[in-house]
């Protein structure tokens, strides 16, 4: 897995491009002397654990033969200052699922997300905890 990162602007906004040729936008702050125009990097660490949890439970669902219609995943981090860095110490993904859902098969395809499958859920886990909520067609 290769990621190429390149500079965009005189302060910090920086273009980051897979081996696919995707590409997302990162920045710092405006306190830092960014513009807020990308993804700070600790945004990118949330919406990585996000991305990864929900496409094992989509995955697992499907196989369950659960239909669902509608999908969404809120990621809420709490970071700790140490020293000159900050580190997630709490964590909370919600879950949002609308269809034909059992809240059991759900539980179970997050449960297996974040203790069996999801890598970045297995990075986070020594310095994080992690915990979420699911709601079902509301």
């Amino acid at each position: 897995m290769k990621i190429n990162i390149k500079r965009t602007d005189e302060a910090f906004q920086m273009e980051a491009v897979n081996e696919q040729g995707l590409s997302m936008l990162m920045d710092a702050s405006e306190d830092l002397g960014g513009h807020n125009t990308g993804f700070r990097p600790m945004q990118l660490l949330l919406t990585a654990l996000g991305g990864c949890t929900s496409i094992d439970v989509l995955l697992i669902l499907k196989k369950q033969r659960q239909e669902i219609t509608d999908f969404s995943v809120e990621v809420d981090g709490e970071r700790e200052k140490i020293n000159d860095y900050s580190l997630f110490r709490n964590i909370n993904l919600h879950f949002k699922i609308s269809g034909r859902v059992s809240l059991e098969k759900a539980e179970r395809a997050v449960s297996m997300s974040l203790e069996k499958y999801c890598s970045v859920a297995k990075t986070l886990e020594p310095t994080a905890t992690i915990t979420y909520k699911i709601s079902i067609n509301e």
